[in-house]
């Protein structure tokens, strides 16, 4: 169980990295709304993770 955790954990934090890099590269039209879909993403993510947390834990008590 601890590993599917640090799974989820290492691509979570993988993901929003990358999401923090590609938001840098400001484009035209694109550097107005950056922050907000950064923010956003950043929602997206913590959102995920504790949704998958719960699901591997609940994985691991009921059918472990």
């Amino acid at each position: 169980m601890s590993f599917a955790i640090s799974l989820v954990i290492i691509i979570v934090v993988v993901s929003l990295f990358g999401t923090v890099l590609v938001a840098r590269n400001v484009e035209d039209n694109y550097g107005k709304s950056t922050k907000r879909n950064v923010k956003n993403l950043s929602a997206i993510y913590i959102i995920l993770l504790l949704g998958l947390l719960v699901g591997v834990t609940w994985y691991a008590v009921v059918i472990l």
